[in-house]
Parts: structure tokens; sequence; C-alpha cells
């Protein structure tokens, strides 16, 4: 298996996400999420950097194995237990 870094660009519809690829710059392919991400439901959004494995058999399919934490920029974050949010 070849293991490379991509960049989610939109989702295809039926479990299926187009990714952009650094290693071969910019080379595109279609990938579906496996194991532990289908299992505990880690949503998939256009822009999350992602770790992509594809078979060299088939550089056009590929399935995608890992999100990177904080990849997809500024999202909304609760904390409950913010001591400064409590005092008025």
């Amino acid at each position: 298996m070849i293991e490379t870094s991509g960049v989610i660009e939109k989702e295809q519809g039926n479990g299926f996400y187009l990714v952009t690829l650094e290693q071969p710059e910019g080379h595109q392919c279609l990938c579906r999420a496996a194991g532990k991400l289908t299992k505990f439901r880690i949503k998939l959004l256009a822009g999350d950097k992602v770790l992509v494995e594809i078979s060299p058999y088939d550089l056009s399919r590929g399935r995608i194995t890992y999100r990177e934490r904080n990849a997809g920029g500024n999202r909304p974050t609760t904390n409950k237990n913010n001591p400064k949010r409590n005092n008025k």
C-alpha cells in the first residue's frame, strides 16, 4: 500500500470523497472512509487534511485512514468549563 496525505475537495455521495493528494502533486483519487472512521462516525468535510492509502495497482481509488485534527480551519468549539463565561 502507498500511504500519502491529501485534502478532501468534495463529497461525491454514497460515502465517497474526491481527494487531492500531496504526493504526487495534484493527483486526484476517489476515496472511501475506512475502518474506525466509519465505526465511530467521524465526520469528513471538504477542506479536511487526511491520510490516504492507495493500492499500487489502481492509483485512482483509495481509502481514508486518518483525519488530522484541526485540519478544517476554524470550527466552533464549545467549552462548558470556561470560568470566564460563568462570571457576570
